[in-house]
């Protein structure tokens, strides 16, 4: 038996997390003085709800080396024999170093992956390990597995200011905006070696960034060449009528083998703001 481990900011839908025996270690937020584990003690509406009427801004918390520990013992004592733990890209949080410290400690052999980004970047990744797992792959075939769909992977994000991205600390090389801050609607990718937030475009107005963010998703997908079975999710901050406009759109021009729809959790949404919406996908053979 193989564990298949993640942090909470992997953005897969609930379903998928327990039809696929996912285990999700939360992330934490801070909010003044009380601290909320991810998608447990916090959902995202009522986060999104706060982040938008409260003057005083949550901050993180990563998950800690014990944390990890603790769930892979628990798969150990239900059975596990080996485990892989997938986190959020390593250039924009701690998560990984303290998975691999758990893994360090663990009494199973536990390898660790850098998903190289956030959101569903790490989730993708997260559902081909463990569909590979169900499947009967052993634990290098489906380290191969998720390497192969990373390096398809395609994420971009279109918020409403780059002021969240900026407070969260995870403005990336998109930094060089920093002077058009409140002038502007951002539209950012995921580079997937570095692991780091990149830009894409500016916008003026919502409509123009929202095309903005169709047309160069799509045209970065396929540029990549990765075949014609289109994976995609998308996902939102608490903006779920504009994200089904886009899956509608998605659908009657693409029509994906797979589209998922998501609302952004609390972690990341410190970090791109309320009405952001992303897409995120990669073409199979």
């Amino acid at each position: 038996m193989i564990a298949v481990i993640t942090d909470s900011t992997c953005d897969v839908p609930d379903e998928l997390i327990e039809k696929n025996g996912i285990i999700v270690v939360p992330q934490y937020i801070v909010w003044g003085d009380q601290q909320y584990r991810d998608r447990v003690d916090i959902q995202p509406v009522e986060f999104y709800e706060r982040l938008e009427s409260e003057p005083e801004r949550p901050t993180t918390a990563q998950v800690s080396a014990g944390d990890f520990l603790a769930v892979i013992n628990e798969a150990v004592a239900r059975g596990a024999t080996e485990a892989v733990i997938l986190t959020v890209s390593s250039a924009m949080s701690g998560t990984y170093n303290m998975a691999k410290q758990a893994a360090e400690e663990a009494p199973i052999r536990v390898e660790v992956i850098d998903s190289k980004g956030p959101t569903m970047t790490l989730g993708w990744q997260v559902l081909t390990a463990a569909r590979a797992r169900n499947d009967g792959a052993s634990l290098d075939e489906i380290v191969a597995k998720v390497a192969k769909v990373r390096a398809g992977l395609v994420q971009m994000v279109a918020m409403e200011t780059l002021e969240y991205l900026q407070y969260g600390g995870r403005i990336g090389d998109a930094v060089k905006w920093v002077g058009n801050i409140l002038k502007v609607k951002p539209l950012v990718s995921i580079d997937h070696e570095s692991g780091r937030v990149q830009p894409t475009g500016l916008a003026r107005t919502q409509r123009a960034l929202k095309e903005m963010l169709f047309k160069k998703f799509f045209e970065q997908l396929k540029e990549l060449k990765g075949g014609n079975k289109l994976h995609i999710a998308v996902l939102h901050g608490n903006a779920l009528e504009e994200a089904q406009k886009l899956v509608e759109r998605i659908n009657k021009e693409f029509n994906p083998v797979e589209l998922l729809v998501n609302i952004t959790g609390p972690v990341l949404g410190i970090n791109t703001g309320p009405g952001a919406l992303a897409l995120c996908g990669y073409a199979e053979e």
